[in-house]
């Protein structure tokens, strides 16, 4: 088993964890939360998050935005959770785990992305202060799919004779 920081990739897929799971909590599933326990600091947050993006996706979300709402909670959450650990002990496992991962992420990311660029009434820069916030979540998404379907491709080449390894 390699060191965690000779693995930089998973170093940095480490910290994407650590810091999704809060997000996940006090940002995202904010709609979720009873009102009756929710902090008031997450409202907060809310408010400035509205007042800085605009993000409509907070304000006036399409019916579809409660499904990725939803799957961040049960999908990744559990997901996030068992990464950690998966990460730190280098699991044999985590690349099946995290190419499902990326790929939901790149799709629901690439969504949202698209959606708000059809929005007639932002304009160029609000578009692009969202890109800032978007943007990066859907560039690692797509940078962890290919890693590990690399990483795949790699351990199941390595029982494959020369000319199905030609086929992959």
């Amino acid at each position: 088993m390699a060191s965690l920081f000779s693995r930089k990739r998973d170093l940095i897929y480490l910290l994407f964890f650590c810091i999704h799971i809060p997000v996940i909590f006090l940002v995202d599933t904010f709609p979720l939360w009873p009102t009756s326990i929710r902090p008031d600091f997450m409202q907060d947050i809310r408010t400035f998050y509205i007042t800085t993006y605009q993000d409509r996706f907070f304000t006036q979300p399409p019916s579809w935005f409660m499904l990725y709402v939803w799957l961040e909670l049960l999908y990744h959450v559990p997901l996030s959770l068992w990464a950690i650990g998966a990460i730190l002990r280098d699991d044999p496992r985590l690349p099946i785990h995290l190419i499902v991962f990326a790929t939901v992420t790149a799709i629901t990311t690439s969504t949202c992305i698209a959606d708000y660029m059809s929005w007639t009434s932002f304009s160029s820069t609000q578009k692009v202060e969202l890109g800032k916030l978007y943007v990066p979540y859907l560039a690692l998404s797509i940078f962890m799919g290919v890693d590990m379907y690399a990483r795949l491709t790699s351990k199941l080449s390595r029982g494959l004779t020369t000319a199905e390894k030609k086929a992959i």
